[in-house]
């Protein structure tokens, strides 16, 4: 996948054709059989003509409560800041991957695989084929691990297999993540004949094998500074966690932790950005922004 290429001009008019949308006119309104994870074998990232150094860009989204408006700012806002924002600073091939999370105990679509995609009409398309359940199980946990499961075990990229340099792979929401799915629970999920149970913190580092593994943590909602759900993440994930205080600036900073380890300013990046946008992404990456240091040996092991 992401053999077409990204258009500003093109984002801007199909941002013009949602205006007199409502959100269930535009995503889907049950989980399309396109990002249904049955039988999932592997969702690809490559190179091309056109995109000669993709790079691999996987964006898991929370669907539950009030997070389903993020999907819903992205596709009618923000996607053009995330592909110009990498374009601009040194990301030359990005393909994106928009996938979406909710809860394994109680949803029916619980996790929801796009494709990664380069062009408008393909990111647009990956995003609106989203099902926004709005579920959850009140327990503040949400099935995140399902993300680090499918990077890690249904993925094949080229930037990483080809070139040695890891993709990127978001989750955002605002809970913990479950620490661990039944076996039975996969089997139903994925279609696997069999398989033993995964634990967050087993399917974590098989994905960062492959990723620089980050979540955003939306601090705003009822869960806001929550010091057991900040705590859980910052124990997890390190600086890797990144708090946000401003859902709407969700795009940049992706955007912007991509462009950094790359090796952008972080300075220069957030300078085109509003002031509370800037403000909100700088602070989210105050310690990120330091710079990746490579560990030497076969690991493939990445630390900040």
């Amino acid at each position: 996948m992401g053999y077409t290429s990204w258009s500003s001009d093109a984002y801007s008019h199909l941002k013009s054709s949602y205006s007199g949308k409502s959100a269930d006119q535009i995503f889907s309104s049950g989980m399309n059989a396109a990002m249904d994870p049955k039988g999932l074998v592997f969702r690809e990232s490559r190179d091309s003509d056109a995109h000669p150094n993709a790079l691999a860009i996987a964006v898991f989204l929370d669907v539950t409560g009030s997070m389903g408006q993020i999907p819903e700012m992205l596709i009618r806002h923000k996607l053009g800041s995330l592909m110009d924002t990498l374009l601009a600073h040194g990301v030359e091939d990005p393909q994106v991957m928009f996938s979406a999370i909710g809860d394994h105990h109680t949803d029916r679509a619980p996790l929801q695989m796009g494709q990664f995609e380069s062009g408008t009409d393909e990111l647009n398309e990956c995003l609106s084929k989203v099902y926004i359940e709005g579920g959850g199980g009140g327990q503040n946990m949400e099935s995140y691990l399902l993300a680090w499961l499918v990077a890690g075990r249904h993925t094949s990229i080229d930037c990483f297999e080809k070139r040695g340099h890891k993709g990127f792979l978001f989750t955002i929401g605002d809970e913990k993540s479950w620490d661990s799915v039944a076996a039975d629970r996969l089997k139903d999920l994925m279609g696997y004949a069999q398989t033993d149970p995964i634990t967050d913190a087993q399917v974590l580092a098989q994905a960062q094998r492959m990723y620089h593994v980050f979540h955003i943590h939306i601090n705003e909602t009822g869960y806001k500074d929550n010091p057991d759900i900040i705590g859980y993440w910052k124990k997890l994930l390190g600086e890797r966690a990144l708090i946000l205080d401003n859902h709407m600036a969700v795009a940049e900073l992706i955007a912007s932790t991509v462009a950094v380890i790359n090796g952008a300013n972080l300075d220069k990046v957030a300078a085109e950005f509003d002031t509370a946008t800037a403000n909100s992404v700088k602070n989210a990456l105050m310690k990120v922004h330091t710079g990746v240091l490579k560990v030497s040996g076969d690991s493939g092991v990445v630390r900040l």
